[in-house]
């Protein structure tokens, strides 16, 4: 019987760019989570007795600024090495050869498999262990072609692992770097496949193993619940069993209130309130960054649309009594909307009442919303990566991001035509 962590999209030193825009932000708290996310990685296996790790890309998140991202990475392995656990890994492409102007010698336990070409790792340790790992690092940051065939055939006898930084035919969300498809992975006859690249974790395939273990943390709401590692164990017929295991030191979730049975403000902050109290439950002892996104036909709509800065203190101020310290508000996004009998009446028949029927109507339009979508895939493209992670999947019609953006567009409209009305 062995055991080994799978691990992957570490992202060391993330920027987390845009945090000090956010009132009461855990800006540091955030900055160091990655940092700890992997000591955390460490100290499991050390208290595990794991016999190696495997990293199944972005280990960093980019070029390094300067050498300490490194040298802490260097620091945390030396922790393994006293240890005597090998740590075998891929670069994806956040840490491709073509992004890193810098690097640092690799401590002598922890091996780096290629780019341009897969290998198999040399560790003595894993040969005695009966166990076979083959992988091949990204050599540029778009690696756009299937990797898979060029993978070596299974050794025999042995328990074979293939790392691969990849999106899997039929993920969504990022990239498609190094596309494959199920079949191609069991083409290669090996026990479990290590994915990374795709932040959430999910077990494709049971036979073979084809799983992503998702990030180690959450670095924006787009990454939400609880981030880590998976904990394989390995018996002596060579059935595998796994284990999810909880990196992370800091949350995102998504609290969407519905408001469409309150009345009031202060219900509103009631209501608030008991949902807080609810994902205090779910997430017991872990700080959470939150994003409260109110839906629904709300009875007090304009009131709630007066003084939105107000109404986000307010809500803030509801977490600091619920959970002092333990929850921060990153944004709250008004999607609700006032009563078609309360708006009917003040658009009339101008260019604001046409607007706001093709916004109501659009969902309903499948084919004119796929245009409108397509059309934004060239903004898309100029787009900087972690614009696009913290935006979500804009280009497809079935994604909450867009039933999001839609709700959020008419109450725009109800706001400006407020404004203008109050002139």
């Amino acid at each position: 019987m062995f055991r080994f962590i799978h691990a992957a999209d570490l992202h060391l030193d993330s920027p987390l760019l845009g945090l000090e825009r956010y009132a009461g932000a855990p800006v540091e708290a955030m900055r160091s989570a990655t940092r700890r996310a992997l000591e955390n990685l460490v100290q499991l296996a050390l208290d595990r007795r794991v016999d190696f790790l495997v990293i199944a890309g972005d280990l960093y998140d980019g070029d390094w600024k300067d050498y300490h991202t490194g040298l802490f990475f260097s620091q945390q392995m030396g922790r393994l090495a006293a240890a005597e656990i090998p740590v075998v890994m891929i670069a994806g492409n956040h840490d491709a050869a073509s992004r890193m102007t810098r690097s640092l010698r690799l401590p002598e336990h922890v091996e780096l498999l290629p780019p341009g070409r897969a290998a198999t790792a040399q560790n003595p340790r894993l040969r005695s262990l009966g166990v076979a790992v083959h992988g091949r690092s990204f050599a540029e940051a778009a690696e756009t072609q299937n990797m898979v065939p060029e993978y070596p055939a299974a050794v025999p006898g042995v328990y074979n692992i293939g790392l691969l930084h990849s999106s899997l035919v039929g993920t969504e969300g990022h990239d498609p770097y190094a596309p494959c498809s199920l079949d191609d992975l069991r083409s290669k006859n090996y026990d479990y496949w290590a994915l990374g690249h795709i932040h959430l974790r999910a077990i494709m395939s049971q036979d073979p193993w084809v799983v992503y273990s998702g990030n180690t943390q959450g670095r924006h709401v787009r990454e939400c619940g609880a981030k880590g590692c998976y904990l394989v164990t390995v018996n002596d017929l060579g059935v595998a069993t796994l284990e999810f295991e909880p990196l992370d030191v800091i949350r995102w979730e998504v609290c969407r209130l519905a408001v469409d049975e309150l009345e009031s403000l202060e219900e509103l902050y009631t209501a608030f309130a008991q949902q807080l109290r609810h994902w205090r439950k779910q997430h017991p002892g872990f700080p959470l960054a939150l994003r409260v996104v109110l839906s629904g036909v709300c009875s007090f709509q304009e009131t709630l649309l007066a003084d939105e800065e107000r109404v986000t203190q307010e809500l803030r101020a509801v977490a600091n009594d619920v959970a002092p310290g333990e929850l921060w508000l990153e944004k709250v996004q008004i999607r609700s909307t006032a009563p078609a009998a309360d708006v009917s009446p003040r658009l009339g028949e101008g260019p604001v009442a046409a607007i706001h029927e093709y916004v109501q109507q659009l969902p309903n339009r499948s084919e004119e919303l796929a245009l409108l979508l397509t059309e934004l895939a060239d903004l898309k493209r100029k787009l900087p990566h972690e614009v696009l992670e913290s935006l979500g999947d804009f280009l497809r019609a079935d994604s909450p991001e867009v039933t999001d953006w839609l709700a959020g567009a008419e109450a725009t409209i109800l706001r400006q035509m407020g404004a203008r009305q109050a002139e």
